[in-house]
């Protein structure tokens, strides 16, 4: 994608944010399967930090949130990747949750608030993919200001 910044000056304050939104779903799954107090699936299951959850989404966002840490770790363009599918994968399943919210199907015991930060975890991990890319400076190329005739 040629309009996405690559080398992009705040690259550290995006991983940092991957980072962080990696961690939050790691505590709350480790949070929801200690606690104890959920059911496996369905509507009603239990809360974490005062949201709506499961012990399948608990185990969801462990793993998910693991991969991330992991891929935020290791860099190299990798956690551009994990960030970027796991980001939209995650905004589907909020998405998937918010229309069956009150019904038999939320199988993730989402309420409303568990749907909204479900959200901005996705979008935090979509932001932080769009600007985390890096490349050689060889292959980078001139910033747009130099390309438009402007002073950098």
């Amino acid at each position: 994608m040629a309009h996405n910044p690559v080398n992009h000056p705040l690259r550290p304050l995006y991983r940092t944010l991957g980072f962080l939104a990696g961690a939050y779903l790691v505590v709350f799954g480790i949070v929801g399967i200690v606690g104890g107090d959920l059911e496996f699936s369905g509507l009603n299951s239990g809360t974490v930090f005062g949201l709506g959850s499961s012990t399948l989404w608990s185990i969801i966002s462990i793993i998910l949130g693991a991969i991330i840490v992991v891929a935020v770790v290791i860099g190299r363009n990798l956690d551009v990747a994990a960030e970027k599918y796991l980001g939209w994968g995650i905004i589907v399943a909020g998405g998937y949750e918010l229309a069956t919210s009150r019904t038999d199907a939320n199988v993730f015991g989402f309420t409303i608030g568990t749907v909204i930060v479900t959200f901005i975890v996705g979008l935090v991990l979509i932001l932080s993919s769009l600007y985390g890319k890096v490349v050689p400076v060889a292959e980078a190329g001139a910033p747009r200001q130099v390309r438009e005739g402007r002073t950098a």
